[in-house]
């Protein structure tokens, strides 16, 4: 379990994220999923890459029970750099990223789905950036690439929800699928892209990087600026220990979620 790679004959490489409960990334794990991306995109014989994931949800951000768990503030250093890093990959691979996304993508996972090519969803997945509810920022860059701009800024201070249904109607999902034909449905897209010249595929990957209107890299960064600046404050500590049910009296374990996922999707894990 953790990041698993599946190199296809086809040309499409699968980068999948099987972290249990709810896959919400270590930070290790986000970097391990940089370097994923980052590999099959230096592959000259790959031609596509999905992202998707096994369990109850494609992904449900950063580990709050690291963080916790960790004195001072690698543990939050290390997640907002892992993040940057997965995001940048996903971001700056050479060839078009498909996501596959089924149940819940939160927090880090909208920055994952934001950077992708192509979006195809199951019909029970949804999106949500909850960080006001932790005392973070960061990922309206990338939310903003998927919802209109006053839905965003909504979503952002209300921490709601935004389904593939309606990501579909706004254009920014390719497919809504049954959740049993969701893999199918993002490899029929993969052979769509992979059927053509690779030259030109890469060449059009770099051209659309070059045309977007702002830098996504760079205004992530600025984002994650007012979350060490909230850290500081001692407000996000506060609010992660309320979210995650950490005692600091007695010790007891926070759950292990980065986000509203592991409430919402039935996380048990303590």
């Amino acid at each position: 379990m953790g990041i698993e790679t599946t190199v296809g004959t086809d040309g499409i490489t699968e980068v999948v994220m099987n972290c249990p409960p709810v896959n919400a990334l270590t930070v290790d794990e986000w970097f391990d999923l940089a370097n994923a991306v980052t590999r099959a995109g230096d592959d000259p014989e790959c031609r596509v890459v999905i992202v998707r994931a096994e369990g109850k949800g494609f992904n449900a951000g950063v580990d709050i029970k690291e963080m916790q768990n960790t004195d001072g503030f690698e543990a939050l250093l290390g997640a907002n750099r892992g993040c940057a890093a997965a995001f940048s990959a996903v971001y700056d691979c050479p060839v078009p990223v498909i996501s596959a996304v089924h149940g819940f993508c939160v927090g880090g996972g909208i920055g994952l789905v934001g950077n992708s090519d192509a979006i195809v969803a199951s019909d029970d997945a949804w999106f949500s950036l909850p960080e006001v509810n932790q005392g973070a920022l960061g990922a309206a860059t990338h939310l903003a690439r998927l919802v209109p701009q006053h839905k965003m800024r909504a979503m952002v201070y209300t921490a709601s929800r935004a389904t593939a249904a309606e990501l579909h109607a706004w254009g920014s999902v390719w497919q809504v699928v049954p959740a049993d034909r969701l893999v199918d449905a993002a490899r029929e897209l993969a052979d769509q892209i992979a059927a053509k010249s690779p030259t030109v595929i890469r060449a059009a990957k770099e051209s659309l990087n070059g045309i977007d209107p702002w830098d996504p890299k760079r205004s992530y960064r600025f984002e994650q600026g007012f979350t060490f600046e909230l850290n500081l404050t001692g407000v996000s500590d506060e609010l992660r220990d309320d979210f995650a049910g950490t005692d600091k009296a007695t010790g007891a374990a926070p759950q292990s979620a980065g986000n509203d996922a592991g409430n919402d999707a039935g996380n048990d894990d303590s």
